[in-house]
């Protein structure tokens, strides 16, 4: 009687900026998701890039493709309150004084199950002066028919109640062709009003170049903006399509925990420099910890789940 052919797991593991390397295969898509940040570093159908990818052997430029919790975008001066008590984290974002996508983009998520076509990965954040509560973030990323879906889960595992956010960033790809000659589309009703140092002031209702609602051509706009009010398709998703000048979409859609979105061009960002487009779904948009808009919070016990995706139409 023959023996059962064993399973084949993908995982690379070297001593690298980027760390274990988890590649998924379906068909003709191929991705890879690294260990540090829980990061989508490669996914690609056939030859044509849908996330822009970057090398296992440097730091994710930008924080390309990393999950950001448990805030995203920018909190100002590192500092926000709760019950009177007044919290600091780092400010890494030093021109603008802002502590920037939370507190797990750039470490290690442990695996927690693999097969040929998904990787799920984990890590707890562990109660620190600056967050002094214990979130365990988990994310498994699929391939299948439809493209690639990622699941994203929090479980508050500690004391107290914590407050919470949630967001990704991964860089689209033009394929072939230039930024410029790639239309978005964005399912948002209302543009989000910043300061000079990109934190919110308001919101408005779409126009001009801001209304993202239809197809709208990329040529000479620079985008490091946020819109609220998504729209939702009779599945309760919302979407975002960004057109190359190959005629193929990057299609990205998000599930009713996406109360927000972030489109940045990447203008005069090291590395990116305008190469791809980060269409960021985030349950809430920057300072969300000082201003409690859309903030989760996370009883003792209490999980959040996001759903988003990406596939090439």
């Amino acid at each position: 009687m023959a023996r059962p052919r064993a399973k084949t797991y993908y995982v690379v593991s070297v001593n690298i900026p980027t760390g274990t390397q988890h590649i998924l295969t379906l068909g003709d898509q191929h991705a890879v998701v690294a260990a540090v940040g829980a990061s989508l570093r490669e996914y690609r159908v056939g030859s044509r890039d849908v996330a822009l990818p970057y090398p296992a052997d440097a730091m994710a430029p930008a924080f390309s493709g990393a999950v950001l919790a448990p805030w995203p975008n920018r909190l100002r001066d590192g500092e926000y309150d709760r019950d009177g008590v007044t919290y600091e984290v780092p400010v890494s974002e030093h021109g603008r004084s802002t502590a920037l996508h939370g507190l797990v983009a750039y470490v290690a998520f442990e695996e927690v199950a693999t097969t040929s076509q998904s990787v799920t990965l984990a890590h707890t954040i562990v109660p620190t002066p600056g967050y002094p509560w214990s979130v365990r973030v988990q994310v498994t990323y699929t391939l299948t028919d439809d493209g690639l879906r990622v699941l994203t889960e929090a479980e508050n595992v500690g004391l107290g109640i914590a407050p919470y956010g949630v967001g990704f960033h991964p860089w689209l790809s033009p394929g072939d062709s230039a930024v410029d000659d790639c239309t978005l589309q964005l399912g948002a009703a209302r543009h989000v009003t910043v300061d000079d140092r990109l934190l919110p002031t308001g919101d408005e209702p779409v126009d001009g170049v801001a209304d993202l609602r239809s197809p709208r051509s990329l040529r000479g706009i620079a985008f490091d903006d946020a819109w609220v009010e998504s729209l939702r398709d009779e599945d309760g998703l919302t979407w975002a399509r960004l057109t190359g000048g190959d005629g193929r979409t990057v299609a990205l859609w998000a599930d009713d925990a996406c109360a927000a979105w972030q489109v940045c061009t990447g203008d005069g960002i090291p590395h990116i420099q305008r190469r791809g487009v980060a269409i960021e779904p985030m349950s809430c948009i920057a300072d969300a910890f000082r201003t409690g808009d859309d903030l989760v919070e996370l009883a003792e016990g209490g999980t959040h789940t996001i759903t988003w995706g990406l596939r090439l139409e």
